[in-house]
């Protein structure tokens, strides 16, 4: 919720009332999107290192400070450049508490749980996509300067959700005396020790980062520019639209646990595939010139599937790397993934500068994740794989 969900999502609630204010053009708009993850990706970097130094409860109680801290900076300044400055700062917390969370998961889950664990973790995005999109328009109505109000209020909530984190995770069940949930009835415990070392230059690994940035690169021009679309090419409310993107969080609070579940049962392979052609539905019909009804359908396919690549492919590199490795091979996957958030929003960005309108954007998205779709049906299965 507080990384990702208000750290990242709740700037696309947050553009159309701050591009107003401060005279924001497109462009500009897609490059504080972009050098957010910037800041991302740069702290994927050195990730892995910290969180074998520190472990992962201080480092993303750390994180969370440093995320809460610079969203209340940028509620105080009056240009492009600082925003984007404090930005980064944001996006680079959002890595380093992230990745941590999200590589727990295997050290306290066994294989047949870690789908559904991932995607009750992703679900805190979806709560506070609800948060931004009930909070922002109101705020907004209600005083002269809400986003400035909006970026306080978001960033004191990151405060508390990281305090509450240094009191209560621990970063193995080992530290309370608890064996991963789902030990006493999985057979290949000792089976995941025993995998061999995969190299960060592997083909499998490789294929996986190649499909997680294509999921960065599309999501997150649909996160970022649907509200101002809705506002500024549709002409809908930002009241009604920040209803549009509660749904979008609403939805998404399923995203997680039932994609998670299915790809327990069906496979990762299977999960991840589903996941995609639903995602390019949702592109394609925000992307094309249809009736309005057909938006709030794109909205429900966006958000039905909003969380669901990463909790499956936090279960992937589970089931694939020995749990020494599951840090180090899925900080590696998310900085591939990052490079997808960098590109993503500013090519569209772009596209939308010299074109007036984001429907480019979106039909790129589209043709995107039906080439996930295709790398996602080549994936080895995770008895097959090394």
């Amino acid at each position: 919720m507080a990384c990702l969900g208000i750290g990242r999502f709740s700037l696309g609630m947050l553009l159309p009332s701050m591009g107003e204010a401060l005279a924001l053009s497109y462009g500009q708009m897609g490059l504080i999107s972009t050098l957010n993850f910037a800041g991302y990706l740069a702290a994927i970097l050195f990730c892995g290192r910290l969180n074998t130094r520190f472990g992962s409860r201080r480092l993303i109680t750390v994180a969370l400070l440093v995320i809460g801290l610079s969203m209340l900076a940028i509620s105080q300044v009056e240009s492009l450049a600082a925003i984007i400055v404090f930005y980064v700062i944001t996006g680079m917390g959002s890595a380093l508490a992230n990745v941590p969370i999200m590589a727990m998961i295997t050290a306290w889950f066994t294989k047949a749980r870690r789908g559904r664990a991932a995607g009750l973790v992703a679900v805190g995005s979806g709560f506070a996509i609800i948060l931004s999109g009930q909070l922002v328009p109101w705020l907004n109505l209600n005083h002269d300067e809400g986003w400035r109000l909006s970026w306080q209020v978001l960033g004191s909530v990151v405060l508390l959700i990281g305090l509450i984190c240094f009191l209560i995770l621990r970063d193995t069940p080992q530290e309370l005396g608890l064996e991963p949930v789902g030990g006493s009835c999985e057979l290949p415990a000792d089976q995941e020790k025993e995998r061999p070392r995969l190299s960060l230059r592997s083909p499998l690994v490789l294929h996986c980062g190649a499909i997680y940035f294509l999921f960065g690169f599309t999501y997150v021009i649909y996160a970022t520019f649907i509200v101002t679309t809705l506002v500024q090419e549709r002409g809908i409310a930002e009241s009604t639209a920040g209803q549009f993107w509660s749904w979008v969080g609403f939805l998404s609070l399923f995203s997680g646990p039932v994609f998670g579940s299915l790809s327990d049962r069906m496979g990762r392979r299977a999960g991840l595939v589903l996941v995609f052609a639903i995602q390019t539905i949702a592109y394609l019909l925000a992307g094309l010139d249809l009736p309005q009804i057909f938006l709030y359908l794109s909205i429900f396919c966006f958000g039905i599937v909003a969380w669901s690549v990463p909790t499956i492919m936090a279960a992937l590199v589970g089931d694939y790397a020995p749990p020494a490795q599951v840090a180090t091979i899925f900080g590696f996957v998310t900085f591939v993934f990052g490079l997808g958030q960098i590109s993503g929003p500013f090519l569209a960005g772009q596209l939308a500068e010299h074109s007036n309108s984001f429907s480019g954007s979106f039909l790129m998205a589209a043709v995107m994740t039906t080439l996930a779709v295709l790398l996602a049906r080549r994936l080895p299965s995770e008895s097959s794989s090394p």
